[in-house]
């Protein structure tokens, strides 16, 4: 009877935490800072490019901010081919299907901002019956696939990007539903669940193209499972893969056409640094180390964090004992689960991480410290803790470190969604500063010279400011009418070119790199 109650109170805990999570995707979802690549996802969806945009809006003269957020949402000229081109010319590393679901969304609840990122949140709330089915799939235990579910609605990695404008919360659900798909046309071997995993693959490499890697980890496993013969099974998953990325070939063709290499993934930073990212990406799975910090930690431009692990750190002993939690319950994941469920997990973590991983040890890079690129890690990571709690939790000590890990999630969740801006808004990050330092002003004009930057920060301005973008080379004349200039985000030829024409600069916000143009 005991033990019943303790039952009871878990599952009634659990409950609790997912509605929680479920509440964290959707609260304050229109007041976060619309950062540079949400504001990307608003020119795709209307059916330009970077530079169809900023040829548009940067012709040096003063314009309002609806006159520039007007092409944030589509018009009668441009259609759905039209948001597939440019994301075919301009970024082909983005496959198209978040965004055209996201356009069909908007026609229904509009583009605005919140809009936008509510499809995202929605989305999301789809991982949560995923997991449950990978976890019956892999364990045939239903309380492990529920502690799953809480973990995943309360991770504080996953809320930020349900609540982001990109289509990390749609590659989740794919991630999910592929990997449970593949298990079941393993298990019952129909030529029907193989098709539908052929078919979850194409929604997967239509979403992300790092898909390839889970497909890769797929076939691994396939490979092991089967001993490299060639069984019924295993032809019937080539089949079914080749099928699917045939199915992709298309969009293949058009990336190796006109993809440009992603620059900033290449920046070579410290290995302090990479080291210390890693640390703080695989925690913050469960606890975010921001929540003590008032300053973006981390900078992928130029590769210098303000957040460093060291042991002077107070937040470094929140973090150890969640990556000894993680080690072990891979550990025990490995020696008491049935061997093809703790394989498929391992080969899903390793696979899809340790290429980029290696590239950024022999080439020089960031990409394995971009935490949105490991999501698919992340995952194996929760499935390994949920399956270990799930084993453990009638030891008391167990079931108390159950319960901190969920609540320090809820605990992270519960500052960031309040937040208005976040590491994960990286570039954009200091925008709201920016915004309130000209909102003060009586009768603003901000200048700059990056057409999506100022649209970013334009969300948080006032109607009473105008703006003027310039387009490289030029150097506008700057109308005296108005009470304060400012000069946001410019490029070294705007900023030089003002200055050569005597124009004073005063930087205002170092950080946010704005500055007050004033006459010498």
């Amino acid at each position: 009877m005991f033990k019943f109650k303790q039952y009871l109170k878990f599952n009634y805990f659990l409950a609790v935490v997912i509605a929680l999570g479920i509440f964290f995707r959707f609260a304050n979802i229109d007041k976060k800072v619309y950062w540079y690549d949400e504001t990307v996802t608003s020119i795709r969806l209307s059916g330009y490019t970077k530079e169809d945009f900023s040829d548009l809006v940067s012709d040096s003269q003063v314009i309002r901010i609806a006159d520039l957020q007007k092409y944030q949402q589509p018009d009668a000229q441009k259609g759905l081919i039209d948001t597939i081109r440019s994301l075919a010319v301009e970024n082909p590393e983005h496959p198209p299907l978040y965004f055209m679901l996201a356009r069909l969304w908007g026609q229904g609840f509009g583009y605005s901002p919140a809009a936008m990122r509510s499809f995202s949140a929605a989305i999301s709330l789809l991982a949560f019956p995923l997991i449950y089915w990978l976890c019956r799939e892999l364990f045939e235990l239903p309380l492990t696939g529920w502690i799953a579910i809480a973990l995943l609605s309360i991770s504080p990695l996953h809320v930020l990007y349900a609540q982001e404008a990109r289509g990390y919360s749609l590659w989740t659900v794919t991630i999910l539903l592929s990997s449970a798909a593949l298990l079941r046309a393993i298990r019952f071997n129909k030529s029907i669940n193989w098709a539908f995993y052929a078919l979850t693959l194409v929604v997967g490499l239509y979403t992300n193209l790092l898909t390839v890697l889970v497909a890769i980890a797929h076939g691994i496993y396939v490979i092991i499972v089967k001993k490299i013969r060639f069984s019924q099974t295993f032809t019937a998953y080539f089949i079914s893969s080749l099928s699917a990325f045939i199915a992709f070939f298309p969009w293949c063709f058009l990336m190796v056409t006109n993809f440009n290499d992603i620059d900033w993934v290449k920046n070579e930073i410290p290995l302090p640094t990479l080291v210390s990212r890693w640390l703080l990406n695989f925690s913050a799975i469960f606890f975010d180390a921001a929540i003590g910090y008032s300053d973006n930690f981390i900078d992928i431009r130029s590769g210098y964090d303000n957040l460093h692990i060291n042991f002077s750190n107070p937040l470094t002993y929140a973090i150890i004992p969640i990556l000894i939690i993680i080690l072990y319950a891979v550990y025990f994941l490995f020696i008491t689960s049935e061997k093809q469920a703790w394989m498929f997990i391992l080969i899903l973590m390793v696979v899809t991480t340790l290429p980029l991983l290696l590239k950024d040890l022999t080439d020089g890079g960031q990409r394995s410290s971009i935490p949105r690129y490991l999501i698919p890690c992340y995952l194996g990571i929760q499935l390994a803790v949920a399956y270990l709690i799930s084993h453990l939790r009638q030891q008391k000590l167990w079931r108390i470190i159950a319960v901190i890990i969920i609540s320090g999630g809820v605990v992270c969740c519960g500052i960031s969604y309040q937040a208005e801006t976040w590491w994960n808004k990286y570039s954009s990050y200091y925008n709201p500063p920016v915004a309130r330092i000209v909102n003060q002003t009586k009768q603003p004009l901000v200048i700059g010279s990056n057409a999506i930057r100022v649209t970013s920060l334009s969300y948080l301005l006032d109607p009473k400011v105008k703006l003027m973008l310039v387009k490289e080379p030029n150097v506008p004349k700057i109308p005296g009418k108005f009470s304060d200039v400012f000069l946001f985000r410019p490029a070294k030829t705007l900023k030089s070119g003002l200055e050569q024409q005597r124009y004073k600069l005063e930087l205002v916000h170092e950080h946010g790199d704005l500055w007050r143009i004033t006459r010498s």
